[in-house]
């Protein structure tokens, strides 16, 4: 029963994998550029649409904790939810149906917050 059950959503899932992985990049092309402008992102990294992005205070390998508590919380005020994996990782995992214009919307959002939390931690002085 239980290989019945994985077979049949194999055969639901298949079908969206090369939907997954043209999002996937795209979500991490976007990412990468956002931390082209937010120097506290210092990696992205994944796989499909499963990637997380890793928050240092600039110029450090210092975890930037608080960073990420505060953009968990500024983020779900502007109706982004976001989870921390660690001490100092954002987890992207949205759904596998998820369009391209969602993942815009949602990193415009994120990117209002990133840009909100430089200023207010200090950090987008290192934008220069």
């Amino acid at each position: 029963m239980c290989c019945a059950a994985a077979l049949a959503t194999l055969d639901v899932i298949e079908p969206l994998l090369p939907q997954i992985r043209d999002h996937g990049a795209f979500m991490q092309s976007q990412l990468q550029q956002l931390r082209t402008r937010h120097p506290v992102i210092a990696d992205v990294r994944g796989v499909g649409l499963m990637i997380g992005a890793e928050f240092l205070v600039p110029g450090t390998t210092t975890p930037a904790a608080e960073y990420v508590a505060a953009l968990e919380q500024l983020a779900f005020r502007h109706g982004l939810l976001l989870l921390s994996c660690g001490r100092s990782t954002i987890r992207f995992a949205p759904p596998l149906v998820i369009s391209r214009d969602e993942i815009s919307a949602g990193l415009a959002v994120l990117d209002t917050c990133l840009t909100q939390l430089d200023e207010t931690f200090g950090f987008a002085a290192e934008r220069a």
